[in-house]
This record gives C-alpha cells, structure tokens and sequence, in this order.
C-alpha cells in the first residue's frame, strides 16, 4: 500500500512544481512588458518633448528674431511677423499640452499629441519640399518618421501591457 502512494504523491509534487514554474514564467512575462511599457513610456516622452520645444522654439525665434530664420536676401516684414505668431499659435499649445501628458504621465494623451506632433513636422517637412529645399523636407520628415515610430511603440507596449483587475 506504501507504494501506491508513492506515485500519487510524486506526481502531486510534479504537478505543484509545474505549476509554480508557470507562475515565475508568468510573472517573468508580466515584469519585462512592464519594463517594455515604461521604456516605450520614456523613449516617447523624450522624443515627443524634443519634438514639441524644438518647435517652439522655431516660432519663438520666428517672433523675436526673424532674420535668423528668413533667407540672408529677405527683409523680416510685418507678414513674417504674423506668420511666425501663427506658428506660434499652433506649436506653443501643442508644447504645454504634451509636456503635462508627460508630467502627468497620461500615455493615452502622449499617443494623441505625440501623432499630431509627428503630423506637424510631416506637414512641415511638406512645405521644405514645396520650397524645393532639401533641409526644410529632410529635417521635420526625419523628425515626423522618429516621431511616428515611438508612437508606434508606445501604442504597441501599452496593448500588451497587462491591465489589472478592478474588484
């Protein structure tokens, strides 16, 4: 009788074993995507602010000091100083609302403003080609296409990040 316990019991064991192994192998997954997620978190943040205050700053610079941004043959005139505050009127919000969502670390604000941000320098990068100046095109579209994919990223880490339970 000794004996036919044995087997049931070792395989009581096993079964606990595998099960528990399951469990660190699970809790393992559920660690590194929620380091994936906080790095996908990070690595959107900084691009995202970068992207926005660079921005910004263009506009500002548009505004205070025209001729360091117009053509050496142009004269900053009252229309530059309107188009570089209607610059202004975009970017500058764009700027503090992206920089809260990443103070507030708010991801589903960040996804949105980070793709409208990428989109601006897309357009940007739009205009660079209309003027027929590659460093116009080459620099927001390099901006928008690394814009673009820490965006991909971020949306992509938090779909498979693990949602908790509400009880």
């Amino acid at each position: 009788m000794a004996d036919e316990g044995c087997p049931l019991r070792a395989g009581v064991v096993r079964t606990r074993v595998a099960k528990s192994a399951q469990l660190r192998s699970d809790e393992l997954t559920e660690r590194e995507e929620s380091i994936t997620a906080i790095k996908a978190v990070r690595l959107a943040s900084l691009v995202t602010a970068i992207n926005v205050l660079v921005a910004s700053g263009f506009s500002i610079a548009a505004i205070i000091r025209p001729q360091y941004l117009v053509p050496a043959e142009s004269v900053p005139t009252e229309a530059s100083l309107l188009l570089a505050m209607y610059a202004a009127a975009r970017t500058i919000p764009l700027a503090l609302f992206a920089l809260w969502a990443i103070y507030k670390q708010a991801t589903p604000a960040l996804l949105i403003l980070g793709a409208l941000a990428g989109v601006m320098q897309l357009l940007d990068a739009g205009i660079g080609l209309f003027e027929h100046d590659l460093g116009k095109c080459a620099g927001p579209l390099s901006i928008a296409l690394l814009q673009f994919f820490v965006v991909y990223l971020l949306h992509r880490s938090v779909r498979i990040t693990p949602q908790t339970k509400r009880e």
